[in-house]
């Protein structure tokens, strides 16, 4: 008996241990099913279709020989005034978007009906904007959205919209915490654009800030179900960390930025997330950030589980020109010398394209580094040399000449004054460093390639960058500094307040460059106060927020902003600044630690609102990254009031926009002179376009329900012109499918 007992025993032990493998061949069959289907891109629950960003369909229903067949299947209409270039996703019959004042919105991904929403105060809650997160467990029973406003990591249901309280504290992960700085201090850490979801882990970069003091960016992983913080990578390294000795001493505890505000990339199977880095603040002057300031514009590749780096390349060493890296690293497989290699291609602002092997990060073509201008301005050092890729070849002009100068500036006078400005302007190529004088930069700081404008095709090694040309003249200020004077008024202690923090940008007329820099003209009339206040602390798009601003002080901006003509009417308000304003600094040691140069993005526009240079002004580029060439390169888009007087080929300025490549053989787009449209993927010719009510920025998304394919894309953009921009944006998400 007691031998039958034990067999017995033996047997219950064996059942039980093949049921527990069942299970658990189910639990990974489930997880597997779900990153195969991402895997396969067959579905777009992911921001950008995959985790690999591809921004691929392998769909092919809608294909070259039907696609001018193509028809409105649906519309769902944003129903308010607010901008968007949100990227729907798609999962299990639901299709996300923002829209009513920036709420999460479920729609039937059949119909376009709503189903649920999920709605933040619109006063003072600013959503993640260009896409959100999904996750969803391995059995599939738990489904989540995952996105941040007001700088706290938010969870929903999927299904229901209804907040998910258990994750983090009281529902909340608040992303101030954990970077070695008082979060009170911080203004900006939020950043529009998702992180990416790797097994149960969110993989998130942020905003930081633009200014100095601002937030480091160092790239964190939070458990999906609680929102505990798994691991951190410091950007800015702490002591004993690699790169510590490219900062000055103790730099992490307070130089900010070279943070991923832009997009990253998973390769699921290796488990490796490949992080693309911004510039270390401040953007335009680095006195008190000596060195090569690594991790600043660098492409890292870390273990997704750990955090651990396992290799790099700096594009930019010492950036002062806001050469950020933003665009999604594309993980591709070419044949390369005989080979198949899977590799990742970083597209830039700076025009290039750069390409590595994907595990080792050696070069597939090389890179040189070639002596540059160092900078003449006070504590300034640059670094001697910078990266230039000798293959493939830019994809976007590097130099602006007054030969340059485009000849659709109607004006003589104005083409005179920009002759005029360029040619005595600094001009020493790609990283010529910016000083008191005009300093020319080319293809701007706002140019070559953004967020959102690549794509990939994973099976034959097509790449297609969108991407923009837009001279910028930078010039360094001293900050003013003045306090505030006691017999002056609300609004003029306000006006002193925005000449200090946003002038450079947005003009001393408060006119902006729209649509990258908004008007601020009448801001008081469109917008509550509340609304301006949660933007001047929180910032929003490319503005940062000012945390160092009093609430007094953030009173008077408003009060100025509200009735700027109590100020700009008086010229005796002005008030000049206690900080000279000259250059070098005068005394013995000074410490640029506390002496700041300012300089605004310096965008040069016509008084017609586009670029200067000749067109085009934004171009598609296909490149065959199996050769390291350029398959085609054409404008993408035109401007209406040109094109309605025949002058077509210019490309539409600003884009703001992501292409789509699909197994059908077709490149989509959708673009801000309202048109959709379909490039054939190997010629670059336009298949089908169909002008829509809006104007359209973001890049479109791809998914397939019972059957039927789907192409969905955002309508709800500003119009370019200054007096457009003021005007209410009747958008709408629109989706196309075949009959």
């Amino acid at each position: 008996m007691p031998t039958t007992r034990r067999t017995d025993h033996r047997i219950a032990v064996f059942l039980s241990a093949v049921a527990f493998l069942l299970l658990l061949v189910e639990g990974l069959s489930a997880q597997s099913t779900r990153h195969s289907s991402t895997f396969n891109h067959t579905t777009w629950s992911d921001y950008g279709g995959g985790p690999d960003s591809s921004q691929y369909s392998a769909l092919g229903q809608i294909n070259r020989s039907n696609v001018g067949q193509l028809q409105i299947a649906w519309t769902f209409p944003t129903s308010d005034d607010n901008r968007y270039f949100f990227n729907p996703i798609e999962a299990h019959g639901l299709t996300y978007v923002l829209a009513e004042n920036d709420s999460i919105i479920a729609l039937d991904a059949h119909s376009g009906k709503k189903v649920w929403t999920h709605r933040p105060d619109p006063h003072t809650e600013i959503i993640t904007d260009r896409g959100i997160n999904y996750w969803e467990s391995a059995d599939g029973r738990d489904r989540r959205l995952i996105f941040a406003a007001n700088h706290c990591l938010q969870e929903i249901d999927a299904r229901t919209g209804e907040s998910i309280t258990s994750f983090g504290t009281g529902g909340r992960v608040d992303l101030k915490q954990g970077l070695g700085r008082d979060p009170s201090t911080l203004s900006l850490v939020q950043s529009t654009t998702p992180g990416r979801i790797f097994e149960n882990l969110i993989i998130l970069g942020s905003a930081t800030n633009q200014g100095y003091g601002s937030a480091p960016g160092d790239i964190r992983a939070f458990d999906a179900r609680t929102g505990k913080l798994v691991w951190q990578f410091h950007t800015i390294p702490h002591p004993g960390e690699p790169g510590y000795d490219t900062w000055p001493k103790d730099a992490w505890k307070r130089v900010g930025g070279a943070n991923c505000w832009g997009e990253m990339s998973l390769d699921v199977q290796r488990g490796i997330v490949y992080v693309p880095t911004a510039s270390a603040k401040y953007n335009f002057y680095g006195a008190d950030r000596h060195g090569a300031d690594l991790f600043a514009d660098c492409l890292l590749a870390l273990d997704a589980r750990t955090g651990k780096l396992l290799w790099y390349f700096q594009m930019v060493h010492h950036d002062i020109w806001d050469y950020d890296n933003a665009a999604a690293p594309k993980l591709i497989t070419v044949w390369h010398d005989g080979r198949k290699v899977d590799a990742v291609a970083q597209a830039g602002k700076t025009g290039f394209v750069y390409v590595f092997d994907r595990v080792t990060g050696k070069p597939l073509w090389p890179i040189e580094e070639r002596p540059e201008p160092r900078s003449e301005m006070s504590g300034e050092e640059t670094w001697p040399t910078q990266p230039f890729p000798l293959q493939p070849p830019p994809f976007a002009r590097q130099s602006f000449t007054s030969a340059d100068l485009s000849p659709l500036i109607g004006d003589p006078e104005e083409a005179g004054r920009f002759r005029r400005q360029i040619d005595a302007s600094h001009d020493g190529g790609l990283f010529t460093p910016p000083d008191l004088g005009d300093t020319m930069e080319m293809p701007g700081n706002s140019g070559g390639a953004n967020w959102g404008y690549v794509a990939d095709d994973p099976t034959n090694g097509g790449l297609f960058v969108i991407s923009m040309d837009l001279p910028c003249m930078l010039k360094l200020e001293r900050e003013q500094t003045a306090p505030a004077s006691a017999n002056e008024s609300v609004e003029q202690q306000g006006h002193f307040l925005f000449e200090s923090n946003c002038r450079l940008c947005h003009g001393s007329d408060l006119k902006g460059l729209p649509p990258a820099i908004p008007s601020l003209v009448n801001v008081g009339a469109r917008l509550s106060k509340e609304q301006i206040a949660a933007t001047i602390r929180q910032g929003r798009g490319p503005m940062p927020g000012f945390a160092k601003l009093t609430d007094a002080d953030v009173e008077s901006l408003i009060a100025f902003l509200s009735n700027p003509s109590a100020v700009l009417a008086s010229p005796s308000s002005e008030r000049s600044s206690t900080s000279p304003a000259t250059d070098p600094v005068p005394g013995p040691a000074p410490d640029y630690n506390r002496i700041h140069y300012l300089s605004g993005f310096g965008f040069m526009m016509t008084s017609a609102e586009v670029p200067p240079i000749k067109p085009p002004w934004s171009s598609l580029t296909a490149y065959d990254l199996n050769k390291g060439t350029i398959k085609w390169q054409i404008p993408l888009g035109e401007v209406p009031e040109l094109a309605a007087k025949g002058i077509d080929n210019t490309g539409f300025p600003f884009p703001k926009t992501g292409p789509v490549v699909t197994a059908g053989g077709l490149v989509f787009t959708a673009t801000r002179d309202h048109f959709v449209r379909a490039f054939d993927e190997q010629s670059g010719k336009v298949l089908w376009e169909k002008r829509l009510d809006a104007a359209m920025q973001g890049m479109p998304s791809v998914y397939e329900v019972d059957g039927r394919e789907y192409l969905v894309v955002c309508a709800a953009a500003p119009e370019v012109t200054d007096a457009a921009a003021q005007k209410a944006i009747r958008g709408a998400y629109v989706a196309f499918a075949l009959p």
